[in-house]
């Protein structure tokens, strides 16, 4: 039988490129795709309903349209995106309980596939080299996108034990890149000057989203219970990824990151949480042995053909006049030059006043 199913997300690129993909599936009898605001890319045959997943009326729609299947991709990974932390939460976590309360209520529901980060893993010095599905994280994520997808799958997994008639697909995937998909990692490699911690070399994973949104239609048309990191062949470090990008490299010591991160926050030129500076430090690997093996699924691209892909379309900034790079390397300097004074200044007060306090 041809699937009835929603997608929420469209509004963002590949929420409406997933819906776009279904609707023309013959598989897929109806996509209907929700969010707050209209998609601004072609959704294809797919139908758009103005819906807030933070209300109840989402159930509405569900049981209106007669869907069968959802596609939550309306977890958002960053403030801006949301219009500040506080909205981003809202949308997350509690758009994301709405959804799930929607779905136990509709007897129709027999698949959910949730677009999960390979984030919940956290990043940290002593991490293993390749974290598998059932790996606990040693370094437990504690704010932003990373904290709320730890949530939201908590409540998946609740959902999954009350509703034991629907299979549940949780897919955790490595940093999605690409010629259009705007995220923070995008977004760090298209800086004209791009920070990095200062003796760390990270470890990254990519997955193209043209691999990221066929393991979610395949999800969608498969039987495929259960949670799967997603990511392409291979590790990229960071070094080699900023070669390949062609980026002026900016060193920052350890106690000046989130310093530098705030820089750029401010000068409206990206988005540092710190879960993404510890990930900048650490990085990350994944184990994709289950995706292989059980899921079916090998990604077409590797982590560095997917990078190299996202180069060459996006070009990464290569025409930024040399003039705007240099004037960001002096502020840059200028700020952690301030900073350093700013720290050394009060190190010598706490000295001077440490004998009045003994």
């Amino acid at each position: 039988m041809a699937r009835v199913v929603l997608v929420t997300g469209v509004s963002r690129h590949l929420g409406s490129r997933m819906a776009r993909i279904l609707s023309e599936d013959p598989g897929v009898a109806r996509v209907v795709g929700v969010d707050v605001v209209p998609p601004r890319s072609d959704i294809g045959g797919a139908e758009f309903v103005r819906a807030d997943i933070r209300n109840p009326t989402i159930a509405k729609v569900i049981a209106a349209s007669g869907v069968d299947t959802v596609v939550h991709m309306g977890v958002i990974s960053t403030p801006v995106q949301a219009g500040g932390r506080v909205s981003m939460k809202e949308i997350n976590v509690l758009g994301s309980m709405q959804l799930l309360a929607a779905c136990q209520k509709s007897d129709a529901i027999s698949r959910l596939i949730v677009k999960s980060t390979s984030s919940v893993y956290g990043a940290g010095p002593k991490d293993p080299a390749m974290f598998t599905e059932d790996t606990e994280p040693r370094s437990q994520p504690r704010s932003g996108w990373a904290k709320d997808s730890v949530e939201v799958e908590s409540y998946v997994r609740g959902f999954a034990r009350r509703r034991t008639d629907v299979a549940v697909t949780t897919l955790r995937f490595a940093n999605v890149i690409g010629p259009r998909v705007d995220t923070p990692m995008a977004a760090y490699f298209a800086l004209p000057v791009v920070p990095t911690v200062l003796g760390h070399d990270a470890r990254l994973q990519f997955v193209h989203e043209d691999d990221a949104l066929e393991t979610i239609r395949l999800a969608v048309l498969g039987d495929h219970p259960g949670t799967y990191n997603v990511a392409g062949d291979g590790i990229l470090m960071l070094s080699q990824a900023l070669r390949l990008a062609g980026k002026p490299v900016l060193p920052v010591p350890t106690g000046m990151v989130g310093f530098v991160g705030g820089w750029f926050r401010r000068a409206g030129l990206a988005d540092f949480s710190p879960e993404q500076i510890k990930f900048l430090t650490y990085g990350r690997g994944l184990d994709t042995t289950r995706l292989r093996d059980l899921f079916g699924f090998v990604p077409s691209y590797s982590s560095h053909d997917a990078f190299v892909e996202f180069v060459r379309a996006c070009e990464v900034d290569h025409a930024l006049p040399k003039h705007r790079v240099e004037a960001i390397e002096r502020g840059l300097a200028h700020a952690i030059g301030s900073a350093t004074l700013s720290e050394a200044r009060l190190a010598e007060r706490l000295r001077q006043e440490a004998p009045s306090r003994g």
